[in-house]
């Protein structure tokens, strides 16, 4: 089924090329222009795949003519294509963990384990620590922000004694207590950044099941959650050191 257009605009004195415009039903934009061809120049485009076409318009055409309205540009995403996040990220990934307990990790034989002996497992040979240890190898930057309540839930004691795991691959592993997140304005939503161009909220039920993913491009959000970053890295301590002061606490 073609498309329902709609003609925005063009500065074109002859009504050639370059022009907008935008897709009724989907809110797409359509830009018209000049195609790009030189193969130096289409060397250097980033994030260019094989059935892309760049094309060249002046600064002017998008300031007159593309949308202005300030919109989140959000989409769901499953737990497959989430994972690969993981593996295609350039220089960077940072999430913050707001949670009192994840499904996820009481199905897990670690869980079990912990419960049994007060101490998680360290397994090196799982997927998860084979992908990240393979990233910080390569000097790309992992690191987590974990929210503890005051006191500590079975879930989130677990997740602090599994974080001696997550520093072994390389990870840049931290916490914090929920007051203090509170006082540091941070949302309650689990989130991942990556290459801090790229938002992926992590959407649970009600019983603690992760399912789906919403991922966000939209700079100014984007920006938003960086900053959030920034303060969360702040109020929070290493996870050796958080552990020492809830054991002093004990």
């Amino acid at each position: 089924m073609a498309r329902r257009l709609r003609f925005n605009g063009t500065d074109s004195k002859n009504g050639g090329c370059p022009a907008v415009h935008e897709d009724l039903d989907s809110g797409e934009v359509v830009v018209q222009g000049r195609p790009l061809t030189d193969p130096d120049d289409i060397a250097q485009l980033q994030h260019c795949g094989p059935g892309d076409v760049a094309v060249v318009v002046p600064r002017e055409l998008l300031v007159n003519h593309g949308p202005k309205e300030m919109k989140r540009v959000s989409k769901l995403i499953g737990l497959e294509e989430f994972g690969r996040l993981f593996e295609t990220f350039e220089h960077s990934a940072w999430h913050l963990e707001t949670r009192r307990g994840y499904a996820s990790d009481r199905e897990d034989p670690a869980f079990a384990e912990f419960l049994e002996t007060g101490e998680a497992p360290l397994d090196l040979d799982s997927d998860w620590c084979q992908t990240i240890s393979r990233q910080t190898a390569a000097g790309k930057y992992v690191g987590r922000v974990r929210v503890v309540d005051n006191p500590p839930t079975e879930g989130q004691s677990f997740l602090l004694s599994y974080a001696r795991c997550n520093a072994a691959t390389g990870e840049d592993v931290r916490n914090l207590w929920r007051e203090d997140a509170e006082r540091a304005h941070l949302p309650t939503a689990d989130f991942w950044l990556f290459d801090s161009r790229l938002l992926a909220i992590l959407r649970f039920d009600d019983q603690d099941a992760f399912h789906d993913v919403e991922i966000v491009t939209e700079p100014a959000e984007v920006l938003r959650y960086c900053q959030v970053r920034d303060a969360a890295v702040h109020a929070s301590v290493p996870y050796d050191e958080f552990a020492a002061q809830l054991g002093a606490k004990g």
